[in-house]
């Protein structure tokens, strides 16, 4: 006699709502690590930390037109420097690890993506 045992589909799991993960998981995978994290780095350090220096390479941009590659080395390898910079901060890693943990259990918690909670605010 062959028995299979076979789980409800629709069971809800309180550590997992909305079968999205754990929201209480600190465990990162491979390309939160190596990508989405980075991005948040890469955007905060140009955002708050580098305004100035992208700001200038920016302007320069849009001064030089097609010869900016040429035109615009200067502010490119200050901005590069700004960048690198916070990127090799280990308070500033963490910083932005903490953010993107945040912003990931907000998701699993609730089911909605960070882009769609900010336009309902």
């Amino acid at each position: 006699m062959n028995v299979e045992t076979t789980t409800p589909i629709n069971t809800f799991n309180p550590k997992d709502p909305h079968g999205l993960g754990d929201p209480n998981d600190t465990s990162l995978r491979k390309v939160e690590v190596e990508i989405l994290i980075p991005k948040i780095m890469r955007d905060r350090a140009k955002e708050i930390h580098c305004t100035k220096e992208v700001a200038d390479f920016q302007a320069c941009c849009k001064d030089s037109g097609v010869l900016m590659v040429v035109s615009c080395r200067k502010e490119n390898s200050h901005l590069k420097e700004c960048l690198s910079k916070w990127y090799k901060n280990e308070a500033f890693k963490e910083e932005c690890k903490q953010i993107y943990l945040q912003e990931r259990s907000e998701f699993r918690r609730t089911g909605i993506p960070k882009k769609h909670r900010v336009e309902k605010v």
